[in-house]
């Protein structure tokens, strides 16, 4: 172990990201085709996306505008002039032989983005940002001599969205995709599913000796589709190229594969380099040319991106950085959390409520967001308004009654009446209960009165336990503090 931590401050890691998003369009990005996801394969083909002899592509002018939007919210100079190219290259599911993708004159470049990594907010370049096509997807029978191949993602529009070599971790990586993901889920322009293949992410790792200004050899991981295992891929393959190094060897320059199942990179090929692709110009296309007058429309139809939100959570609501960093991390619920404090639930609350129960729930329950629940900004208005009145707890609310609500739709009021959740707050009937379970602990009495004040703890719970949850807490806290000094 010691050994490893001596590796890894010889060395200092240079990443730079290719995130690919599809552009949440309805129709391909040069053809009238769905983009539908989840269809029978080969349903959402035609000539053009097929790659037929003497078809025409045409652009989907909504892409270009998802792509436009994209570079403003991510500070990007957006070109006036710029122009489709070939890419030539042969795989079974690219029906044309070649895929029409961005090279020399992209739509967007020069753009950056803010990541907070341990409290300290870092700035990450951004390259360019360019447009192109997606190839079809092979599926690979297990035991099968043969795969087979599912056009109907061929001509899906995505964005490439190229980083600075500027990450320096894997941390610093992770970060940095759920950032530029929050940012295309604001925009409407990405629905950011990395387990449907809509948002994906090539990493390009290489190492070098501390101090040293030169890049080191790179290889390229392809095709990681979720969070954790970006930053295990990445971890893994860090290690390995200091390995490497370390047994004297050299780093080759070559293309990865993820292993999930046994957590490790392996070799794919070696690396093509770009003119491998012989780029050229699309003869089919005609260059791109967008006006400044569209691009300031553009701008100020921009939502309030999420660094600004979140500013403005602190300083509107008086809200911490982690709550209010949570909060706006997701655009659906930044607004379901603004609704229900603007209808009058109480801010803490509803932070809390959200933070825990809501989180946890649609992560639970593989929901995409807030509105995939049943939960409605005034079911935590009604809520509130019971906790503050002392009708029920705030350990019932955030707990059996937020999930009942999350699950049903069914107003506080009437979960409290059918399971009979109202809390006890009649003072005779708890100080009966206190007095009991004084009696019945005598040796915890002791060690309260010898000094040992969190053995509180244990006689709350133990009323608590008797009242099923339902007596008030903070009457409970007091009668308990009042009748232990005497």
């Amino acid at each position: 172990m010691a050994q490893e931590e001596a590796g890894f401050m010889k060395y200092e890691t240079v990443i730079g990201l290719e995130v690919h998003a599809h552009m949440l369009t309805d129709t391909k990005i040069f053809c009238g085709c769905s983009t539908k996801f989840g269809s029978e394969p080969n349903t959402q083909t035609c000539p053009v996306c097929i790659g037929m002899p003497g078809v025409l592509p045409v652009l989907n002018r909504k892409a270009l505008e998802f792509a436009v939007k994209t570079g403003i919210a991510t500070n990007c100079t957006v070109s006036v002039y710029s122009r489709f190219a070939r890419k030539n290259y042969f795989y079974p599911d690219l029906p044309k032989g070649y895929q029409i993708s961005q090279y020399e004159l992209p739509i967007c470049e020069h753009g950056s983005l803010e990541i907070i990594v341990d409290g300290n907010i870092k700035k990450i370049g951004i390259t360019r940002i360019h447009m192109e096509e997606d190839a079809g997807k092979n599926i690979h029978e297990s035991g099968g001599s043969f795969s087979f191949v599912d056009l109907n993602r061929a001509g899906v529009p995505l964005m490439e969205i190229v980083s600075e070599p500027e990450i320096r971790s894997p941390r610093e990586a992770v970060e940095y995709i759920k950032k530029l993901r929050t940012i295309l889920r604001y925009l409407g322009v990405c629905d950011g599913n990395m387990e449907q293949g809509s948002l994906r992410c090539d990493a390009n790792i290489s190492v070098r000796p501390v101090g040293q200004k030169e890049f080191g050899t790179r290889a390229e991981v392809k095709n990681i589709n979720s969070f954790r295992f970006v930053e295990k891929a990445l971890d893994y393959e860090i290690k390995r190229q200091i390995k490497v190094l370390d047994d004297g060897g050299k780093i080759i320059q070559e293309t990865r594969l993820w292993d999930s199942s046994r957590g490790i990179t392996e070799s794919m090929r070696g690396k093509e380099e770009a003119h491998d692709y012989r780029y050229f110009p699309e003869p089919d296309l005609v260059p791109i040319i967008v006006d400044q007058e569209w691009i300031d429309r553009i701008k100020t139809s921009l939502p309030e991106l999420p660094d600004i939100k979140r500013e403005r959570f602190i300083s509107e609501y008086g809200l911490p950085e982690y709550d209010a960093d949570i909060l706006t991390s997701d655009k659906s619920i930044a607004e379901f959390f603004e609704e229900a404090v603007k209808k009058g639930a109480d801010l803490k609350n509803t932070s809390n409520w959200i933070m825990t129960g809501v989180f946890n729930y649609i992560k639970e329950h593989g929901k995409e967001n807030i509105n995939e629940t049943l939960l409605k900004p005034i079911h935590l208005v009604s809520l509130s308004g019971l906790v503050e009145t002392a009708v029920v707890s705030g350990t019932m609310a955030k707990g059996t009654i937020l999930y009942e609500m999350l699950d049903t739709g069914k107003m506080p009021e009437e979960i409290i009446k059918e399971k009979g959740l109202v809390q006890i707050s009649d003072s005779g009937e708890i100080e009966k209960l206190v007095d009991d379970v004084i009696a019945k602990n005598p040796k915890e009495v002791e060690r309260f009165k010898a000094g040992e004040d969190k053995i509180i703890g244990f006689f709350i719970g133990q009323v608590m336990k008797l009242t099923k949850g339902k007596a008030n807490p903070q009457m409970v806290n007091e009668l308990l503090k009042q009748k232990l000094s005497v």
